[in-house]
């Protein structure tokens, strides 16, 4: 390929080799899955350094236009994938789950999956974050970062957080439709201290606190950790059943409503503005504080409704978010938007717990936010993701029975797969495990894992190892449907 460069033009190099690649995408010279120079074979044809093919090509992510294949290199982007059903068939049970008294064990099911990311070999459907790939300029940024504050390392840091990180975050939660100060803002060690600093505040032992049935296993965990019972109201394809809601909120009064607004997980749902607006006024009704969790709002393929924290002015809601599953989970940094009475409380538990977030990981993240790495990289996710999670449904269609129906989600990590009452779970994860398929059981996401039979997949892998994947689970289920007749 051969980029013709004006080097006396005003407009930079790196947007000349963009603007060329474009045009022959455009054009139709470079096709849906042509695969482009590496970085190093264009850098020596157009004689340029690597670092400005690199940016050539991170904007040409950022554009929709390529995406990149870890190993493999980069690729125009599927025009479109379209997805082989226009909604949802997800239509689950409707039954309110009050489990006894009693704790899951969360260490089991991280242990596995922990284990599992490192066998080579296993396709990892039961992952909670996506696979890496785009991150090439994580290493300069992590060097220039650690010079940066390299003479705080031997003192504390302060506990809510570096500023300038508090405020570049707040940058980004406005872009979200909340805007909030950085004097709001908790930066913690990843979303799950978050969600354990809310719970010890908010909850005694004894106290009921109202869950979506299926929910995040780590929150479950925490919430009967700390003493608290647990209500699971169950998810409609449109979110939490606000019917049910409201009636346990009159029966049961409890202290705290945990909800995920947008790709909820498991099930990959976000709710609407209307939906939003409803659940706030029930909270609001009956003093009920919310502890919203949106761990995945960056990877929307479009536009949400502003977060529930934002139509909140009675500081009911205490937001929650990370950039584990927008980044890297090992950086373990995350943040809490508190308002009102509960800022300085919350803020000295977090001090108890563990003085403060790590200072290099503040810096690294702050440095990637201040060089405009991150816009580009989150692009680059959501193009990976929406490509994959189409190749997803497709394979479904393909190879699993009528009889089960799943959600389609607008981005994030997961869809959930409701199946039939009569398979043998278990067993199926087991066999599929020896097949080099890992998946876990659906029932780790429901309260004392008392719902009903489903899988949380992971669609954020090649495309290849979905198809794989999804093929060997499909002859499972029909093997297991047929001998349950």
């Amino acid at each position: 390929m051969k980029i013709p460069l004006d080097r006396r033009s005003p407009e930079p190099v790196y947007l000349q080799i963009r603007d060329r690649i474009s045009r022959l995408i455009q054009s139709g010279i470079l096709k849906p899955g042509d695969r482009l120079p590496s970085i190093r074979v264009l850098a020596e044809n157009a004689q340029v350094n690597k670092l400005t093919v690199i940016e050539a090509y991170g904007v040409l992510e950022a554009d929709g236009l390529i995406y990149a294949r870890a190993g493999s290199g980069y690729f125009v982007s599927a025009e479109t994938i379209p997805s082989p059903k226009a909604a949802s068939t997800f239509a689950p049970q409707q039954e309110v789950i009050i489990p006894e008294q009693g704790e899951m064990s969360y260490f089991d099911i991280y242990s596995a999956s922990v284990q599992a990311q490192q066998q080579g070999e296993m396709i990892n459907f039961s992952s909670g974050f996506p696979r890496a790939t785009g991150l090439e300029n994580l290493q300069r940024v992590a060097r220039r970062a650690v010079k940066g504050v390299s003479d705080t390392l031997f003192n504390y840091n302060i506990p809510q957080g570096q500023l300038t990180l508090r405020k570049q975050i707040v940058q980004l939660l406005v872009q979200q439709g909340l805007e909030v100060s950085p004097e709001d803002l908790i930066i913690t060690n990843g979303s799950m201290q978050g969600i354990s600093l809310a719970a010890h505040y908010y909850l005694q032992p004894g106290d009921w606190v109202i869950v979506e049935s299926p929910s995040y296993h780590g929150a479950l965990a925490l919430f009967q950790q700390a003493g608290a019972r647990i209500i699971g109201i169950p998810m409609t394809n449109e979110g939490m059943n606000l019917t049910l809601l409201a009636k346990y909120l009159h029966s049961h009064r409890p202290k705290l409503i945990y909800t995920i607004s947008t790709l909820q997980n498991p099930t990959g749902i976000t709710t609407s503005q209307a939906h939003r607006q409803q659940l706030l006024q029930l909270a609001s009704e009956y003093n009920c504080p919310i502890l919203e969790d949106n761990a995945y709002e960056g990877l929307s393929f479009g536009i949400v409704p502003p977060p529930i924290k934002a139509l909140d002015r009675s500081n009911l809601v205490t937001y929650v978010g990370t950039f584990t599953k927008t980044l890297m989970p090992g950086l373990r940094l995350g943040y809490m938007v508190v308002t009102g009475q509960h800022y300085r409380a919350i803020l000295e538990r977090k001090l108890l717990r563990d003085l403060s977030v790590s200072t290099v990981s503040q810096a690294i993240v702050s440095e990637y936010l201040a060089a405009g790495y991150y816009r580009h990289y989150l692009n680059h996710l959501r193009n990976n993701h929406l490509h994959s999670r189409n190749v997803m449904l497709q394979a479904l269609e393909q190879h699993f029975p009528e009889s089960a129906s799943w959600t389609v989600p607008n981005g994030g990590l997961f869809l959930w797969v409701k199946l039939p009452d009569e398979l043998p779970l278990q067993a199926i994860c087991h066999e599929a495990a020896q097949q080099k398929v890992l998946i876990i059981s659906g029932s780790s996401f429901f309260p004392n894992q008392q719902g009903y039979p489903a899988l949380r997949l992971n669609f954020s892998m090649l495309p290849e190892e979905i198809e794989r994947g999804i093929a060997v689970l499909g002859k499972l289920l029909r093997k297991y449907s047929n001998q349950s007749l």
